[in-house]
């Protein structure tokens, strides 16, 4: 027992005082373990984005494969699904078995944190399997993909809230000077007027004609959406402030550009030079910007497991994990689902150019409904205290 308690207390040693390398080759970091799982999500995200727009190559290589016809079935949005599928069996299989780890010395969190060639294998070995499966199951996969998505962008959407509600907190008055009220107004100022140029420039580049009654929609319903919120933020029964709302706004105003920038290529709502068939260097810089944005927004949300948790006022012990690892890489499971649907539109018999990505009148909508739900999230945990404390009220008399 005393042995087993010394060991413990030499490996956490080691995390606390070794270099990189070694606590790398001990697996003593569970910090910089989070690099090294961004890095292999990352590298599945381009091996998906290979298969789509360049598996043409390997057309010889595919035949030999039993799961692929004539290897039709592991191009395009089927290759990108058999990646996906690999990514996600890696990364859920990494979440049943460290679920529930809350000390740094137990065995799961070696797991978590070491035996980087066990698992670099284990990935590996899932990603070949998924290229032996039939079409049906990855079809299959495939649809279950949208459900999975959708819970990421759910707990995205959840984590950004909660991230700008504690932004306003550390902001309060009773809390800290009175000079960062003034900082909470230049950056309230400097986020509304952001919104309303985000909003005059779509609807300049957006709505070129009064035909573009959709655009038009998305856009004047936005900022609908932005006066809703600074209204019941700045009511006096919830006096949240201005700084959120106008956080919030910056947030829908890009998903609502994103949305609009999904549109299928060629409408006439589009720019001409947004709607050209060739591939230029702004669409691929474009296309890079947003695989490095997926991986970054699956990396931050998965160490977000704080706005999750009930009781968030609870100390945390020195030998605590310094996030949940469970949730770290159920997050990056659902992740994998989310860059597979970006890849393919959110449509698995959809066909997509090269070097695009969440292209489609199914991303469109997705990214719009994501907006909606954005604000009902964001109104309702504004309106949620004051009619939990109403009914209590209401209750004890």
């Amino acid at each position: 027992m005393e042995s087993g308690e010394s060991s413990s207390n030499e490996r956490y040693a080691v995390f606390k005082d070794s270099s990189w390398f070694r606590q790398f080759r001990d697996g003593s970091n569970p910090w910089m373990a989070r690099y090294v799982y961004g890095l292999i999500f990352l590298v599945a995200t381009l091996l998906a984005w290979a298969a789509r727009d360049y598996g043409r190559n390997a057309l010889t290589e595919m035949e030999k494969l039993e799961g692929c016809k004539g290897a039709k079935d592991c191009l395009g949005a089927e290759g990108v699904l058999r990646v996906s599928l690999g990514c996600f069996a890696f990364f859920i299989t990494m979440f049943l078995s460290t679920a529930g780890t809350t000390k740094l010395n137990e065995s799961r969190d070696s797991w978590h944190s070491g035996w980087w060639f066990a698992k670099i294998v284990m990935w590996i070995g899932f990603t070949a399997i998924t290229f032996l499966l039939p079409s049906v199951i990855i079809q299959l996969y495939g649809e279950i993909a949208h459900f999975g998505a959708g819970v990421f962008l759910l707990i995205q959407l959840t984590s950004i809230i909660s991230f700008i509600m504690w932004l306003n907190d550390c902001c309060q008055p009773d809390k800290n000077a009175e000079r960062c009220q003034v900082y909470v107004m230049l950056l309230a100022t400097t986020a509304y007027v952001v919104c309303l140029v985000g909003i005059i420039l779509m609807y300049i580049w957006y709505t070129p004609e009064p035909s573009c009654l959709l655009n038009i929609f998305f856009i004047t319903w936005t900022l609908v959406l932005l006066q809703l919120m600074t209204s019941v933020s700045l009511h006096p029964k919830v006096n949240a402030g201005i700084l959120t709302p106008g956080l919030m706004g910056l947030y829908v105003v890009f998903i609502c550009w994103c949305a609009i920038r999904s549109e299928p290529a060629g409408e006439n709502c589009i720019r001409k030079a947004e709607a050209s068939d060739r591939t230029d260097w702004l669409t691929i810089i474009s296309f890079v910007v947003a695989v490095l944005a997926i991986v970054i927004a699956t990396f931050s949300t998965g160490i977000d497991s704080q706005c999750f948790q009930f009781r968030k006022d609870e100390t945390q012990a020195e030998d605590d994990v310094p996030y949940g690892y469970g949730f770290f890489h159920f997050v990056f499971a659902t992740g994998a689902m989310y860059f597979a649907m970006l890849l393919i539109g959110w449509n698995t018999h959809h066909a997509i150019k090269k070097w695009t990505i969440d292209v489609g009148w199914t991303s469109t909508w997705v990214r719009i409904v994501n907006e909606w739900l954005a604000v009902c999230v964001y109104l309702w945990m504004l309106v949620s205290p004051i009619i939990w404390k109403s009914r209590q009220t209401a209750e004890s008399a």
